[in-house]
This record gives C-alpha cells, sequence and structure tokens, in this order.
C-alpha cells in the first residue's frame, strides 16, 4: 500500500495535524479586523447542526468564514473508512482548500457539529478577495495550499486497486498526482481491503486497475477521462460566453499567459488534456530557473503558477482534450473531445510536443510495464534497486538520470552521439559525470525490446555496427518531442517542415510578420515548445507567455473589440 494508508479502518487524524509543523500556516485564525474584510466580499449564512456545509465528491459553494459554531472535517474514502482531519470552533477560522478556487469537487466532509454563522466566499468572490486584498490573500492562499498537500498525505479520496507494476494504474496514479488529487492504492493481492471488495466484485482480469470514487462508485479498467468524470473534475463553460483569450495547453507557455492575461483583466479560458506543467511537469528537479537556486520540481513549479492563474479568475478545463480550431469567422471557436466549443476573441497555441518515441517494435506493448516517457517519485519506486537504462541526451534525459540515479542500482545511459557535451547543459554533464552507478554509452542506437507481460531485456547497436543486449525490466526514453499540431489542420495555421508553428518574422512575405507571436491567422498566436524557432527551455517559454499578452492588447484594441490595456 502507498504511504498514507488508510488501512486500519476508521480512525482520527486530528491529532497528528495539530502536531504538524505548518500547522499554524494550515489553520490561521483571521482577527476581527480580517473578519470584517472578509465580509464585504462574502454573504452571512447559517446552517443547522447535522447538516454538511459540502461532502466529498460535490461541489463546494466556496470558503466559509466562521463567525460561530463548530465543524468537523472528516475525510473519506469510497470504502467506508473515515478519518476526523480538523475540527473548526474558533471565529475567524475558515474551511476548504485550494480547489475552491476553481470550483471543483470536495475530497473531504464538512460536517455542521453545532449550528454554524459563516461568512460564505464564493469562487468568484474569494478570487476577487486575494487580488484585493494582498496580505489577507495570502493568507488564506497559503493555508488552501497545505490543506490539499495535508489531505494528499493523509492519503483520503479516491481508491486504486490493482497489482504492483500494473501499466494502466500508473498511468492512473500519475494523472492524480500530477492533478493533485489525494489517493490510496490497494495492493490487490495483499491487502485485506483488496481482497474484501475483490471477493465482492469478483473482476475479471482486464477489469484492472479498479477505482473507488469517494461516492463509492466503481469503475473497471477506466481511462483518464472516465476517473475524471467519476471525480467531478471535468468542468463546466458557459456555451454563450466569449473569452478574451483561450490558450490551449497548461505547460509553463500556456499558464504564463493565463497568469498574466488573467491579472491584466482579461477573460481567459486554459484547456488541456492532461495535467499542468506539460512535459516540463514530469521534470524531477529543475535547476536553472531563475530565482530557484536550490531546483525546483517541474510539479511544484506548475502547481503553484497553476494556483498563481486560478487567483487571477483564470478558468482552467483540465482534463479538456481539444480537437479542433475553428477560425474562419468571429469569434474563434476551441473544438473538444467531448463536442463542446469555447468561443474566444483571440487563441493562443501553446500545446508544445509530445513524446518522440523511437521506431522500435513491441514499444507499444511494453509502455506502462516497463517502457516509460517520464521519471517521477512513482517509476522510482517501481525501478528501486534495480538496473535502468535511459535513452536521451537532452536535458530532460539528464535530470531524469540524477534522479533515478538516486533510486536505481544503475542508470546505464545510451546516446546516439559521441558526448553529452554537445545537447546537455554543463551542469548536468558534470553531475553524470561525478555518479559512481551511471554508465553512459556513446554511438548506441536502440534496436528492439524483448519480454512476455513485462520488459525482461533490450537489444542495442553499438559503435561500429556491434550487436549487443542487455538484461534490463526498466526503460526510460527521452529522444525529443514532435510538435502536438494535428488539432490545427481545420484552422489552417502555417507550419514548417517538421510541424512546428510559424509566427512574425518566419512567415510568408504579405502574411502577418509584424506581430512576433502571431500566426499566419489573425488573433491566433504560438508561443513555448510548440512554435518554430523557439528555445526549448522552461525560461523562454515562460518569458514568450508574458510577452504573447501584450501582443493580445494591441490585436483587441486594433479589431476594437476590448479596449487595450497593454502597459497596466
Amino acid at each position: 500500500m502507498e504511504s498514507g494508508s488508510m488501512a486500519g479502518g476508521d480512525g482520527d487524524d486530528d491529532e497528528a495535524v495539530r502536531s504538524h509543523p505548518r500547522h499554524a500556516q494550515m489553520f490561521p485564525v483571521l482577527g476581527e479586523a480580517e473578519v470584517a474584510r472578509v465580509r464585504r466580499f462574502g454573504k452571512l449564512s447559517h446552517y443547522a447542526r447535522g447538516d454538511f456545509l459540502y461532502r466529498a465528491g460535490s461541489l463546494c459553494p466556496g470558503v466559509f468564514v466562521l463567525l460561530k459554531g463548530k465543524v468537523r472535517i472528516v475525510g473519506r474514502d469510497g470504502l467506508g473508512h473515515e478519518r476526523t482531519i480538523h475540527t473548526y470552533s474558533q471565529r475567524g477560522e475558515f474551511t476548504s482548500d485550494v480547489t475552491q478556487l476553481s470550483n471543483k469537487p470536495a475530497v473531504v466532509d464538512a460536517h455542521v457539529v453545532e449550528d454554524v454563522e459563516a461568512v460564505l466566499l464564493r469562487p468568484d468572490e474569494l478570487s476577487a478577495l486575494m487580488v484585493t486584498e494582498a496580505d489577507l490573500g495570502e493568507t488564506i492562499m497559503r493555508a488552501l495550499i497545505l490543506r490539499r498537500v495535508l489531505v494528499i498525505e493523509r492519503g483520503h479520496g479516491v481508491v486504486l486497486v490493482g497489482p504492483p507494476g500494473n501499466g494502466r494504474l500508473l498511468a492512473l496514479q500519475n494523472f492524480l498526482r500530477r492533478n493533485a488529487f489525494p489517493n490510496i492504492t490497494l495492493d490487490a493481492e495483499q491487502d485485506a481491503d483488496a481482497v474484501a471488495l475483490l471477493e465482492r466484485l469478483t473482476p475479471q482480469p482486464d477489469d484492472f486497475p479498479l477505482v473507488v470514487c469517494p461516492d463509492g462508485t466503481v469503475l473497471r479498467n477506466p481511462d483518464e477521462g472516465q476517473l475524471a468524470t467519476c471525480l467531478g473534475l471535468i468542468p463546466e463553460f458557459d456555451p454563450a460566453f466569449v473569452y478574451d483569450v483561450a490558450v490551449v495547453g497548461a505547460g509553463p507557455a500556456g499558464l504564463a499567459t493565463a497568469v498574466y492575461a488573467a491579472s491584466e483583466g482579461l477573460s481567459v479560458a486554459v484547456l488541456d488534456c492532461r495535467a499542468p506543467g506539460g512535459q516540463a511537469g514530469t521534470s524531477a528537479r529543475i535547476e536553472n530557473y531563475l530565482g530557484f537556486p536550490t531546483g525546483i520540481t517541474g510539479q511544484a513549479l506548475a502547481g503553484r503558477a497553476f494556483a498563481q492563474a486560478q487567483k487571477f479568475g483564470a478558468h482552467i478545463g483540465i482534463p479538456c482534450e481539444v480537437t479542433a480550431l475553428h477560425c474562419g469567422r468571429f469569434p474563434l471557436f476551441v473544438q473538444l473531445a467531448d463536442g463542446r466549443r469555447i468561443a474566444a476573441r483571440t487563441v493562443v497555441i501553446a500545446s508544445g510536443a509530445e513524446y518522440r518515441r523511437p521506431a522500435v517494435d513491441d514499444l507499444a506493448r511494453f509502455e506502462g510495464s516497463g517502457v516509460y516517457f517520464w521519471a517521477t517519485p512513482l517509476e522510482g519506486r517501481l525501478c528501486r534497486k534495480e538496473p535502468v537504462v535511459l535513452v536521451g541526451g537532452g536535458n530532460s534525459a539528464g535530470q531524469a538520470v540524477v534522479f533515478l540515479a538516486s533510486q536505481a542500482e544503475h542508470v546505464h545511459l545510451f546516446i546516439r552521439g559521441a558526448s553529452l557535451e554537445h545537447s546537455m547543459s554543463r551542469y548536468l554533464v558534470d553531475r553524470i559525470g561525478a555518479l559512481p552507478n551511471v554508465t553512459v554509452h556513446t554511438r548506441v542506437e536502440l534496436r528492439a525490446l524483448e519480454g512476455g507481460a513485462r520488459l525482461e531485456r533490450i537489444h542495442y547497436r553499438g559503435a561500429g555496427g556491434i550487436e549487443g543486449s542487455m538484461t534490463a525490466h526498466h526503460l526510460f526514453v527521452f529522444i525529443g518531442a514532435q510538435p502536438n499540431t494535428g488539432w490545427l489542420r481545420a484552422c489552417g495555421v502555417a507550419l514548417d517542415d517538421k510541424g512546428f508553428v510559424l509566427t512574425g518574422p518566419d512567415l510568408a512575405e504579405g502574411s502577418l510578420q509584424a506581430v512576433p507571436l502571431q500566426t499566419s491567422v489573425g488573433g491566433v498566436f504560438a508561443i513555448g515548445d510548440v512554435r518554430s524557432g523557439s528555445t526549448k527551455r522552461v525560461a523562454s517559454a515562460v518569458g514568450e507567455g508574458a510577452a504573447v499578452v501584450a501582443q493580445i492588447h494591441r490585436y483587441l484594441a486594433a479589431t476594437r473589440q476590448v479596449p487595450s490595456l497593454a502597459g497596466a
């Protein structure tokens, strides 16, 4: 069972929470002056003993600032386990976690123990307070973020059941982890709760992994979309509303656009099919990003940007897969896989790139059961004390090598070139060179994979055409990416010969060359890794995400769609 397990039945985490080193920041108490400031934004509400302010799996109305009464917060899962996390009883305490910025379902129950009088801050009111009352907003924001972390650590929420190493199970774990949704994993063969559940459900082998949602609904081998629907993560969009900006992709570039555009008063929708952060979100540690001298994980960086965008009122839809852009008339329309359309005055293409897969037979068969395209703590646990092979010579590969070397017995790095110096940052080259359990194999090309239910052996061709093989149960592939631009076909946005989006000076004569980040279609911009000629770095992506907002302001002003706010 993963850490945070609730094995052993019901219980009480309240005492353990009170001893948490950040308890005071997690559960601050607002003073009378601060409560008075809050009351300007919210509405007074009353609840009787026995009521619920909200329940796990249902939408929470917002943040409740307690004036009098008592509220018990209870974490529970679909198996019926419950634990008290915290009890609010002091005037000035407030409920909820960071999901209230995006009007997502609660992951805990808020049970009214004594009649409650409280100020209710709905999501839009909460966002307004955070922007207007910066110091008070900082206190509330920090608490809401820390509470979500606490619930994740305690293991409340959705229950996953499956055999260890199952590829589909790993994919769902990664989806939940990257979307900061609390979960617990039970070993289908060892855990008593899992065994009891399986006796009742009698699943077939193809039914794994099983998922038990907080409301008790059981899913059999769901995909990420089905899981998101069960958890209530799919957002609602007003089909009649026209956004100023629709951003496709929630990587560093797209999130930067969301933060700057929303903070300057533009209405923003951000859409991503998987999770915040894009490929950067899977990085074990980014050490060359300005302002973080000790480094920061990609997920932590993405999580902060995600919360920041919501703070300013950006409407973020994850997971929402975009399948087409329709740009023949005003407004522009972004088409979603479920048939919905999002209307916008401008569109920012920040869809990044998809992991490139080597042309090796049976690669797809081993994905999730020996072949991986990112290296997170989940994969680190799977390969602990075992040798691994990693293919790739760029910075992402280097970051993965450094992380995996701390977990695996040995890391064999395969690169096609003669050395790492030509493709990887110097600090990573030096660090890899100092690791005793890393071997760099130069001029090596992956040829074939071998195995039954899981990967057993890899075959390669070395320098001089010499064929070789190596026993390996874990292969990590970091050979770059290809642009995610297939969804642009209906719009006809100009691409280069490799499929990246052309912008500004790279466009043909007579087109929209004067605007550096605008594509061949007016009102459609491209930023980050998906843009032809862009620098493939997190800092560069963030810079383009900020810069495009000024160009959007100018476009909207020139077309008299909204007044310009450039320079605000």
